[in-house]
């Protein structure tokens, strides 16, 4: 079996990387990490707007390009390359995902059409503090038509259009839309360790809603929705991991001590080669992520699982021996390789740290070797 991208879908990652190179460098990274007032880069999401990505894995009828959950995967990579300040993956690996899978059709013809033009911005709203959310034990409450309680932190809940809630209703959950503008919401910033993916509380006061597909069947639909944004989360840790390497290398190649580059010592090349080898196996359970998202295998859960742990690792292990290769340099504020080692951190915990993936992982392999 092929498990590689088709040779459309490499020449749409390669003008992706042409576009993201000439639009979002790391200047323009920092420009966001150093204004305290700037939540996203607007002239980005503006053109990633233009170039049709939103709409990628979006239906034609509803404005879409109709492509795929496979070009979608190529495109989140390269966003993790560059690490693009902009709130792609709630809007379209949460809302749009989530609308495309419980959606009624006035909830998609009227969002969806927006969201590929760049208008809606989406956040997913489950946490209500530390520790994983427990559908049992929701403070958030959803009752005729009204929600109340708080969410915190909320990804992109500062900019966003829109927010997808993990809400009680009567002895179950559901999954529920608040148009964030409507009224009886109060938005609060929080700071994270990676101020470039903005964050913020978000603070319900009766404040009108829609539910997503049936009542009581939030936590549910919730883990299929995080199953499916897993494999793309996964595909921007393993484009962040791979330029890490990609930094790490050349810098061993270009930087001399004693009279010959550091790459020639063998730490250095043990460093690099362990990046290489965790970044291969990522890649390798990030196609089988891909390959289950894209055609909706029952393997899904377990193959989300697998990729959104290896990407995990592999990021996490790249962006700190990036650092270490360069030395002193490394821990510099001129350097970047700590706005890699911000991303890692950050993206370690989108969508469920990794225990709670362990914990899914291995309910996947039980599941189907009790079948």
């Amino acid at each position: 079996m092929n498990f590689d991208f088709s040779e459309d879908q490499k020449f749409l990652r390669d003008e992706a990387r042409k576009f993201l190179t000439a639009e979002c460098s790391s200047t323009a990274v920092r420009a966001v990490l150093d204004d305290g007032e700037v939540t996203h880069d607007a002239g980005l999401w503006a053109k990633i707007g233009e170039m049709g990505w939103l709409g990628a894995a979006i239906p034609e009828e509803h404005g879409g390009l109709g492509l795929g959950m496979l070009e979608l995967c190529v495109i989140a990579e390269e966003l993790g390359r560059v690490l693009a300040p902009v709130p792609f993956s709630s809007t379209v690996y949460v809302l749009a995902e989530v609308l495309k899978l419980a959606g009624s059709e006035g909830q998609k013809a009227a969002l969806l059409p927006k969201l590929a033009g760049g208008e809606v911005v989406g956040a997913l709203a489950i946490s209500e503090g530390p520790g994983e959310p427990d559908p049992t034990r929701l403070g958030v409450r959803f009752e005729g038509g009204k929600l109340s309680g708080t969410k915190i932190p909320v990804t992109d809940g500062d900019i966003a259009t829109h927010a997808v809630v993990l809400a009680a209703e009567g002895s179950g959950a559901s999954l529920v839309l608040v148009d964030l503008s409507a009224g009886g919401v109060t938005r609060n910033p929080v700071k994270t360790l990676d101020p470039t993916r903005s964050h913020a509380e978000l603070v319900f006061d009766g404040a009108p809603a829609d539910r997503l597909g049936e009542a009581g069947a939030g936590a549910a639909l919730l883990d299929s929705l995080l199953d499916r944004a897993a494999v793309l989360l996964a595909f921007e840790q393993l484009g962040g991991a791979s330029r890490c390497l990609e930094m790490a290398t050349d810098y061993a190649k270009e930087r001399y001590a004693f009279g010959r580059p550091i790459g020639g010592n063998q730490a250095i090349k043990h460093k690099l080669a362990e990046m290489y080898v965790k970044n291969e196996v990522a890649r390798s359970n990030c196609f089988y992520g891909a390959w289950a998202l894209s055609s909706d295998a029952p393997e899904l859960p377990e193959a989300a699982a697998a990729a959104r742990l290896a990407a995990s690792e592999a990021y996490w292990f790249a962006a700190k021996e990036n650092i270490q290769t360069h030395g002193g340099m490394g821990f510099t504020w001129e350097v970047d390789a700590h706005l890699y080692y911000r991303r890692a951190k950050l993206l370690a915990v989108q969508a469920g740290a990794p225990k709670v993936w362990k914990d899914k992982l291995i309910r996947a392999l039980e599941a189907r070797n009790a079948a």
